[in-house]
């Protein structure tokens, strides 16, 4: 009976919490919305990484981890970013091309 109620609760918890998020109501890619601004701030962190491995690295394997974390961390941005705003009702399809100013 117990594991009954609790995957029961646990399933409406679960069902629930994107209702009771509530919908995100302000402009999506704009710096008015902190997700974005951390979306922005995680791709000019990465930048920053891939060019000091960059300079570094000392042959062509090098190089090519030093591409392959920057498109991780680029691609883990993207996933944060989507994942925050579907949980405030916004689906972002494709991400956008930001310019990050060094």
């Amino acid at each position: 009976m117990f594991r009954t109620v609790l995957a029961l609760t646990t399933a409406s918890v679960v069902l629930a919490a994107p209702a009771m998020a509530g919908r995100y109501r302000g402009p999506v890619f704009s710096d008015s919305n902190h997700f974005y601004l951390d979306y922005k701030t995680d791709l000019s962190e990465a930048r920053r990484e891939l060019r000091k491995d960059l300079a570094r690295a000392d042959d062509a394997a090098s190089r090519e981890d030093a591409w392959a974390e920057y498109h991780r961390e680029v691609a883990d941005a993207g996933h944060d970013f989507r994942k925050e705003m579907a949980e405030r009702g916004v689906v972002v399809r494709g991400i956008p091309r930001v310019t990050v100013e060094d």
